[in-house]
């Protein structure tokens, strides 16, 4: 199986050939080819910095403790 390298380097060759004789429509193609594998490739190195980060588990004490003096609050209300 040809590896990513020799693919690019074969559609470089073939856009520049296309180019050469004026193929209009083989050069569109061979663009759009290259600039999804740019894309993809972009893809592949942003996917492989992102990683999982542990956020730990939350602190509920202070919303608890809010809450609990709101429930106080509205008792001695009552």
């Amino acid at each position: 199986m040809p590896r990513l390298e020799e693919i690019q380097a074969n559609l470089l060759d073939r856009l520049q050939e296309a180019k050469e004789q004026g193929w209009l429509g083989e050069v569109a193609a061979i663009e759009a080819s290259l600039a999804a594998e740019q894309k993809l490739a972009a893809m592949r190195d942003l996917a492989a910095r992102h990683t999982t980060v542990h956020l730990g588990m939350p602190d509920l004490r202070g919303v608890v403790a809010r809450i609990d003096s709101e429930q106080r609050n509205e008792d001695a209300k009552r």
